[in-house]
């Protein structure tokens, strides 16, 4: 496997110390991977809601040229994820045309809980996405369904795999099992 780069996002609620995202690196640092794990900008002004998508973006797509700067890994080789919010503002990105090799989502938020009618503007980017997705998420996630979610993903027109682990949204203590999951996975890669 060539040398590989991951740019991993926090959830909304979360800075770069969430638990899931030190696991990954921990698990993907093992394998020889770069891995950078950022914050956006409203986390670290010290605000607690989240900035609009299009600052998310941008914080992305700025972290993303500074992890392909510093690693020498090119920008089509770069992996890019993150747990709930953070992996839907990387999809969106990669969507939107930033390069990738491959998207790593953990606890995508497919809906608010309880608000069905609200899937369709967070899936609306799904058939952009060519690439690799995985998705890690647990069985009882108020945020989708399993049925819900394999069912949005089938519009991604690039090879996805789902990782199912028993939990909720939060996956709490399961820290293992996704970094295992993430590198087993990314083990797979044709970067």
């Amino acid at each position: 496997m060539e040398p590989a780069a991951l740019l991993l996002t926090p959830g909304a609620g979360a800075d770069r110390s969430q638990p899931q995202l030190v696991a990954v690196d921990e698990a993907l640092t093992a394998l020889g991977w770069t891995v950078v794990r950022m914050d956006f900008p409203y986390r670290l002004a010290g605000r607690r809601a989240p900035d609009r998508p299009p600052v998310l973006l941008a914080a992305v797509r700025e972290a993303a040229a500074e992890l392909v700067e510093r690693s020498g890994v090119p920008a089509e080789q770069l992996v890019l994820g993150g747990r709930s919010m953070g992996g839907r503002i990387c999809s969106m990105a990669v969507a939107a045309g930033l390069p990738a090799a491959a998207l790593i989502l953990i606890s995508y938020p497919l809906r608010p809980p309880g608000r069905p009618d609200k899937q369709a503007e967070r899936t609306a980017h799904f058939p952009g996405l060519e690439l690799p997705c995985l998705f890690v998420s647990g069985t009882r996630d108020a945020f989708g369904t399993p049925a819900e979610l394999e069912s949005a993903t089938s519009a991604i027109p690039g090879p996805v795999t789902h990782v199912w682990l028993g939990g909720d949204h939060g996956l709490r203590g399961r820290d293992g099992q996704v970094g295992l999951g993430v590198a087993r996975w990314a083990g797979s890669l044709r970067l």
